[in-house]
């Protein structure tokens, strides 16, 4: 097993990803799926709150209601000249079945070529991988190899989460990618926009770059915060480039 600690920076592949609820407001889905929320937030939300008021602050984060609008991944690789860069590339549009299956490609593509491939991402664990596996399955696509974790202990699986390892054994910690980036002096990613109001950007204004835009500087940050914790420099600016998303 590797140790997760020491795993080198061109093993890993980072990735986040960006969602927002299925329709653009409670009134708006049909009336069994207004049902079913219900049931599903009944023991976690608050007295006072309404099914309606819960489906716009949570809706977008929960699998089965939400739907996945962009994936932004970045590697790490060593130029001609010796330097350590870093590449992106985001997965984004309206048809989340065929950027789903467009990402799918491509890490397959990436665990080819290195087979000691790990994903990393904050919080990925808990969100962002098991988002992915479910998006996977509810759209009809084939879980692939690289995400079927089922009956695996969690050190058995290929899959580095910064959180995690701020963690340090901690298992009641919890610290956002936006503290610990500050903590760690790392350019904060949220700068002009935050995961509350990626919903009205996309729904509202329409603006899907401005939120790849922000799901890039997550990955940025969450790369930066891995070099980190691995006591290895950060990367300057000019080493990290970006490829053209898709659309």
């Amino acid at each position: 097993m590797a140790n997760q600690q020491h795993i080198q920076p061109d093993h890993i592949l980072v990735l986040d990803i960006e969602t927002v609820p299925q329709f653009a407001s409670f009134e708006e889905l049909p009336e069994l799926w207004k049902v079913l929320w219900a049931d599903k937030i009944s023991k976690t939300m608050p007295e006072n709150f309404s099914p309606a008021e819960m489906y716009e602050q949570r809706a977008g984060i929960q699998a089965e209601f939400g739907k996945i609008i962009c994936i932004s991944t970045g590697y790490f690789y060593t130029d001609k000249g010796g330097r350590m860069c870093f590449r992106l590339k985001s997965y984004a549009g309206t048809n989340e079945q065929q950027l789903l299956a467009e990402f799918i490609t491509a890490v397959d593509k990436f665990n080819k070529t290195t087979p000691a491939m790990h994903f990393a991402g904050h919080n990925i664990k808990e969100f962002d991988i098991p988002y992915i596996s479910r998006r996977i399955l509810i759209n009809g696509l084939t879980l692939p190899a690289f995400l079927q974790f089922s009956g695996k202990k969690p050190w058995e699986t290929n899959l580095v989460d910064t959180m995690q390892l701020w963690k340090f054994g901690d298992y009641k910690n919890y610290t956002s990618l936006n503290l610990l980036a500050h903590c760690l002096g790392i350019p904060t990613p949220k700068e002009n926009t935050d995961g509350s109001q990626v919903k009205e950007i996309y729904y509202v204004q329409k603006d899907l770059p401005r939120i790849v835009e922000y799901c890039q500087k997550d990955v940025i940050a969450t790369a930066q915060i891995f070099l980190r914790l691995q006591q290895l420099p950060l990367l300057p600016a000019e080493n990290i480039f970006i490829a053209d998303q898709v659309k």
